[in-house]
């Protein structure tokens, strides 16, 4: 009946919209601080040992999350409601989420030693270009005309942004692969969670997530590491920051905004990340912006703007879905 409905005014209609947008923001703020981090990070202990540590404390944070949630709702909730077990089929998407984030982790800090870090980035790129193949292919997303034109447009602006770089790092082919490879993991990792988005919390989606990787890291660090943990207060610091700012409040933001946009649009949006730490380092560093610079960060925000204008392939498919429910009840 639509007198039970619970009607919006303007300024709440307005809220529930920039929300989002403030939210994924936040993210991006987090996840710009991670090469600087990690560049810290590596100074004391290897990528792997920084990663590992990385995971284990957050999957720490998110559990904590967890049991907070879990006793606040037992506290206001009159009946508690009993843990009821997750199907087979599910679990497996659980582990397929878990799998893909460390692979994708891994791939990319391996290849990073083996190749130079304008190709690695640069090839980082195409995340969003897999992610919308990705949805297209396998799950049936449709992308309209000028999502896809924004999509190119960000996508050779993020790689005009290294471009000198590029011109003079040393090719490997091996190490270039495998940033190749490790772009598309990252993609399926998003494409994976969007599709569970209604079937978890996105805490529980988190902290399975970072529990898996955990526990597939601790063969490799075992067997490949001497020193797996920071031996002063100061790397204690950085790899807790790294787990506490960029894996649990940047990583669980994204996770969280992928329930309002779809895996293409947060991977699209991703390639702000560049457009962040250049004007960042142009305030802090006094570093200079060449022509390749300007141009890409422009290419970003204007191949971002324009795939905006396309709000069928910026909004989630879970939040479609339930929208959809929502008016046939009414």
């Amino acid at each position: 009946m639509a007198e039970n409905q619970l009607s919006l005014t303007p300024e709440n209609d307005k809220t529930s919209k920039i929300l989002p947008i403030i939210i994924v923001i936040i993210a991006l703020l987090a996840l710009s601080s991670t090469a600087i981090f990690i560049k810290v990070a590596v100074r004391e202990m290897s990528a792997v040992a920084t990663l590992f540590n990385r995971l284990w404390i957050a999957t720490i944070i998110f559990g904590l999350w967890s049991g907070i949630n879990q006793v606040r709702t037992q506290i206001t909730d009159d009946k508690p409601v009993l843990p009821q077990p997750y199907p087979t089929k599910e679990i497996a998407l659980l582990i397929a989420v878990g799998l893909v984030h460390v692979l994708g982790r891994l791939s990319w800090t391996w290849a990073l030693t083996q190749t130079g870090a304008a190709n690695a980035n640069a090839l980082g790129s195409l995340n969003p270009l897999f992610t919308t193949l990705g949805g297209w292919l396998f799950f049936n997303q449709i992308f309209g005309r000028k999502f896809i034109i924004g999509l190119i447009l960000a996508i050779i602006g993020a790689i005009a942004v290294g471009f000198e770089d590029l011109l003079r790092s040393n090719n490997n082919i091996t190490g270039d692969a495998v940033a190749l490879i490790s772009s598309i993991f990252y993609a399926a990792n998003f494409l994976l969670i969007e599709q569970i988005g209604n079937k978890f919390s996105m805490i529980a989606i988190l902290v399975w997530r970072c529990a898996i990787a955990t526990s597939l890291m601790i063969p490799v660090v075992l067997i490949l590491e001497k020193q797996v943990f920071p031996v002063t207060l100061s790397g204690w610091l950085v790899v807790f920051a790294l787990a506490a700012i960029c894996e649990a409040l940047g990583h669980g933001l994204i996770v969280y905004s992928l329930k309002n946009f779809s895996s293409g649009f947060i991977s699209l949006l991703l390639l702000l990340n560049p457009v962040i730490v250049a004007i960042l380092a142009w305030i802090l560093f006094s570093e200079n912006l060449s022509i390749f610079n300007l141009l890409g960060l422009a290419l970003i925000l204007g191949g971002i703007y324009l795939a905006i204008s396309n709000k069928e392939s910026v909004q989630s498919k879970v939040n479609t879905h339930m929208q959809s429910s929502a008016e046939n009840e009414s």
